[in-house]
């Protein structure tokens, strides 16, 4: 997933973990941890990867925060599901540019360009554990209660 402030970007990969995939894009608000939440079910994901933007430096500020406390809440609603945190950097500009050489417009492109995100990120995580032989990022403890 990548979680911003008007949009989330979701993505699933196959069952072997190879290729990931676009599923939609959920407006960012009050109901978008139940969406996430159904979509998570639906998929019967075993594992949600939630990206965690960070600056070039690797400082995280902000909006690192936000996604952390947004992570928890939707680690405590998909429990026993683990979600975890993975880098995120620069894969919105990976996105874009890869939308933009495929000829997409970024006012039509606004909602898919969260979706490719998604993809991004996803296949990073896919990419590296398969290379590690370990779960990407680090796990998110579920909030103590529905905040």
């Amino acid at each position: 997933m990548d979680v911003g402030d008007a949009r989330i970007g979701v993505a699933s990969c196959d069952p072997d973990g190879l290729l990931a995939t676009p599923v939609e894009t959920v407006p960012a608000g009050k109901k978008s941890l139940g969406r996430l939440t159904a979509i998570v079910a639906e998929y019967e994901a075993i594992e949600v990867v939630v990206g965690l933007p960070r600056s070039l430096s690797g400082r995280e500020g902000p909006a690192a925060a936000k996604v952390r406390e947004y992570a928890a809440r939707l680690a405590y609603r998909v429990h026993p599901v683990p979600v975890r945190l993975v880098d995120e950097r620069m894969t919105t500009v990976s996105a874009a540019a890869g939308m933009r050489a495929a000829g997409v417009k970024s006012k039509q492109g606004r909602s898919r360009i969260d979706q490719a995100a998604a993809v991004v990120i996803l296949q990073s995580a896919l990419e590296t554990e398969k290379t590690s032989g370990r779960a990407p990022g680090e796990t998110v403890e579920p909030a103590a209660e529905e905040l």
